[in-house]
């Protein structure tokens, strides 16, 4: 597996639950990092380092704390977010997002399960 794999298992599993979780349909990936070229053009557009991979655009109340969305950073195996991208979730959070940082699919479909109240 790498981390194109389990993302794409990650959304894949959420197209299939839509039905099941409406929100599911807001969950979509930022194409910001990989093998881009990080042209003077994608700058331009917006493109920014370190921007986590995934947006699951819903607010979301919790015993009092409420959230603006949730923003998903995959890795794989051993690797560890860059500097770029923890100062980015930092600051997210500090906006009221939920971040997290996965390893797997199932990692990341257990944490939007509890992001959405459901059971994992």
């Amino acid at each position: 597996m790498s981390e194109h794999q389990e993302q794409v298992r990650l959304v894949s599993w959420a197209v299939e639950n839509e039905r099941w979780l409406p929100e599911l349909k807001m969950l979509f990936a930022i194409p910001n990092g990989g093998k881009r070229k990080n042209g003077w053009w994608e700058v331009a557009e917006g493109l920014k380092r370190g921007v986590p991979d995934l947006f699951l655009a819903a607010q979301k109340h919790h015993r009092g704390v409420s959230w603006g969305g949730m923003f998903i950073e995959m890795k794989f195996g051993k690797n560890k977010p860059t500097k770029d991208q923890k100062e980015w979730l930092s600051e997210l959070e500090e906006a009221n997002y939920y971040c997290v940082v996965c390893h797997s699919w199932g990692e990341a479909r257990k944490a939007i399960l509890f992001y959405l109240g459901q059971p994992g």
